[in-house]
């Protein structure tokens, strides 16, 4: 089936590629971003010359000077990523790799305002990640260990450096590894929080991004914002989708009304 427009989101630490064709998504690829993301990317995609492609993310310039792509910002890819998703989803949640992100949404789904943690890797997907092979878990493993936890270990720091350092020595206490996956996802809940504070969240709220798919850190943080959180299928590829959007829309502009 050919495709009628791609979406690219070059992550820090992994790039998503969507193909839609007539609105549907109809494949989707990830790999991990390492020191040469266009040869895999080139590799993909083929020949695009009569496919309208829009790149996102960290590496949204690299993929734009080598591909001749045109590049759309997160938040924009985002916001319309998740509308296409949920019509009437009024805030998002996006936790990846190297930051995080909390977007308020406007009747028109259009972002109003948002808030985003891009200055550490403190309570994003890195973090998680690091903290899992600390305690000796998968990161696929991590989440369902941490549900397995009876409470959790309060953990006092959210800098990755020293937080691994904490957990480590927790460990030599003698601590329930479980009980500190728990408290890990609690901090990082606790964090994303602070930042959803600063925007107002709607009555529906996406929560999207390679994060999402750990089903503790959707308990947790849904615990700490008092609120449902609406996971949609595929989390990871939300803000490709809305780059992907965005090309069928410079093809088509009347395909989409922003």
């Amino acid at each position: 089936m050919t495709a009628t427009a791609i979406g690219i989101d070059l992550g820090s630490r992994a790039t998503k590629i969507l193909w839609l064709c007539d609105g549907r998504t109809v494949r989707t690829e990830r790999f991990d971003t390492a020191h040469d993301a266009i040869s895999p990317l080139r590799d993909l995609l083929g020949d695009t010359t009569m496919v309208p492609v829009v790149a996102t993310g960290y590496g949204r310039n690299l993929a734009n000077s080598a591909l001749s792509c045109t590049t759309v910002s997160e938040i924009l890819a985002c916001a319309r990523g998740a509308r296409h998703l949920d019509p009437h989803a009024s805030s998002v949640i996006d936790i990846g790799g190297q930051d995080s992100k909390v977007i308020q949404l406007t009747e028109e789904g259009k972002p109003a305002r948002f808030e985003m943690n891009d200055r550490c890797a403190a309570g994003t997907g890195r973090f998680l990640e690091v903290m899992a092979k600390a305690l000796g878990y998968e990161l696929g493993d991590f989440g369902h260990q941490a549900l397995e936890a009876e409470s959790p270990i309060r953990i006092n720091s959210m800098c990755t450096v020293f937080a691994e350092s904490e957990v480590v020595a927790r460990i030599a206490q003698g601590e329930d590894p479980q009980r500190i996956a728990l408290g890990l996802h609690v901090a990082v809940a606790r964090r994303t929080a602070a930042l959803a504070s600063r925007v107002r969240l709607g009555p529906r709220t996406l929560f999207v991004g390679g994060v999402a798919n750990n089903l503790a850190m959707v308990n947790t943080l849904a615990g700490e914002l008092d609120t449902e959180l609406i996971v949609p299928e595929q989390p990871e590829f939300v803000v490709a989708l809305g780059a992907a959007l965005t090309a069928l829309q410079t093809h088509h502009p009347r395909s989409q009304k922003w």
